[in-house]
């Protein structure tokens, strides 16, 4: 395997879209290629060229969610996500504009089974075990998305800044089809460079998980208050990071037998989210 150290963000972007892999903190990678999910026969680490820092409303991509945890400035909700999101130690090395990028904890598609993800007929979850899997989105896959990062940037209503275009955080992310399995629309010589983030009247992130600490969400429930309205996302129900254009949303998931009980949690997550956005300025 080759390991190519490009000096500049075109450098980079030349490097790659020919089967190279794109390696920052390599939290999300490494286990992928160690696995043998994805396969790379060049890595290009952008570290040096992705922007890290904050700027104002502007987070660098190659920022650790161990700095944003601790940086006061940017809203709630994406601090208490990246303090959610894993162990000490991922947090330190995992970077914002890699998190975006996770790949589903499903475990037909972990463990390299032919589902539907993978370019099969049909998604195995549906009549195998699938507690941990999707309530929304799920007529074709019903795997999860893992990102708690994803789903404060999206109830924040953060864009994204890439190498080729601005667009939304909620448009890096797209439903799988039968012509094209991916998840996101991101190209694979493009690279994101910052994320602008808005700042919301008040803003929180509220977890679900199996364990007190470091898991992946059963139910992440992001929700930010503007003079407009309340925006609210959730992470772990659908493929991708799901945005709910009002709690009633709820009533219309399609959970599969084994994850009706997610749709409680994210009530219960969604009520307690609105409840402290009500509440007085600490």
């Amino acid at each position: 395997m080759e390991l190519l150290r490009p000096s500049s963000t075109d450098e980079a972007t030349a490097a790659l879209g020919n089967g190279s892999r794109a390696l920052a903190g390599g939290t999300e990678l490494v286990p992928l290629l160690r696995d043998g999910l994805v396969q790379a026969e060049t890595l290009v680490h952008v570290s040096d060229v992705v922007p890290r820092g904050i700027d104002g409303t502007a987070i660098g991509a190659g920022t650790t969610l161990a700095d944003l945890e601790a940086a006061q400035q940017i809203p709630q909700a994406l601090r208490e996500a990246c303090a959610l999101a894993a162990s000490p130690q991922l947090r330190a090395m995992g970077t914002i504009g890699g998190n975006l990028l996770q790949a589903t904890r499903c475990w037909y598609w972990r463990l390299g089974f032919h589902c539907w993800l993978h370019g099969g007929k049909e998604c195995l979850a549906r009549e195998g075990a699938h507690r941990e899997h999707a309530v929304f989105g799920n007529e074709s896959c019903a795997s999860a998305h893992p990102s708690d990062v994803a789903a404060a940037l999206v109830a924040l209503g953060a864009t994204l800044r890439t190498t080729r275009r601005d667009l939304p955080v909620s448009e890096l992310y797209r439903l799988p089809t039968a012509d094209n399995r991916e998840v996101t629309t991101l190209a694979p010589d493009e690279l994101i460079l910052e994320v602008e983030v808005p700042s919301p009247e008040a803003s929180t992130y509220l977890k679900a998980m199996d364990r007190r600490k470091w898991a992946f969400p059963l139910v992440g429930v992001a929700a930010a208050r503007f003079p407009a309205g309340i925006r609210i996302a959730l992470a772990g129900v659908a493929p991708i990071p799901w945005k709910l254009d009002a709690a009633d949303d709820l009533d219309r998931a399609t959970p599969l037998p084994g994850t009706a009980y997610k749709v409680e949690i994210a009530r219960a997550l969604v009520r307690r989210a609105l409840a402290g956005l009500a509440a007085p300025a600490r």
